[in-house]
């Protein structure tokens, strides 16, 4: 060994032991058990539609976030205290508004979200045949006698080259 392995043995150490302990509060779904199968599905598949507040583009089933973990459990609860699925999700939706479902609904609100991708491509596709269509009605333009002059002696230097 070297002189500097002991003072790495340390680190090396802690690392593996913060790696360790991030692991052991990972959570997992078969926590959240239901009598009914049938309830589990359901479960399952309401917490895969809402969105968590934290990660914003992962669900409530895929997040690692302790919100998304809080939100697990308090859906669990309702579901268990026999809440049906409108229900949760309109307590869901009236506690922390219309960014937590991943399709909202379409209302005043929500119209930017739903067609603002539809008016943006609109709009640059416009653009884009405007500045075809002006590039078009430009007439070409004739090299000056001095320009002309000019690419002639660069041709010839070219061709002297080659």
């Amino acid at each position: 060994m070297t002189a500097r392995t002991p003072k790495l043995m340390p680190a090396a150490l802690a690392l593996a032991g913060a790696l360790t302990l991030g692991t052991a509060h990972a959570y997992t779904l078969e926590e959240f058990t239901f009598e009914d199968p049938s309830q589990t599905t359901e479960f399952r598949d309401l917490i895969g539609e809402l969105r968590c507040l934290v990660c914003q583009n992962e669900s409530l089933a895929g997040s690692q976030a302790s919100v998304a973990q809080d939100l697990r459990n308090e859906v669990y609860r309702m579901m268990q205290e026999g809440k049906t699925r409108d229900e949760v999700v309109d307590f869901l939706v009236a506690r922390y508004g219309d960014f937590v479902l991943y399709e909202p609904p379409i209302k005043p609100s929500t119209y930017f979200l739903w067609f603002g991708p539809f008016i943006f491509f609109a709009l640059g596709g416009f653009l884009l045949m405007r500045a075809i269509q002006r590039k078009k009605a430009e007439p070409e333009q004739d090299l000056s006698d001095a320009e002309r002059a000019r690419l002639q002696q660069l041709l010839a230097d070219t061709n002297k080259k080659d």
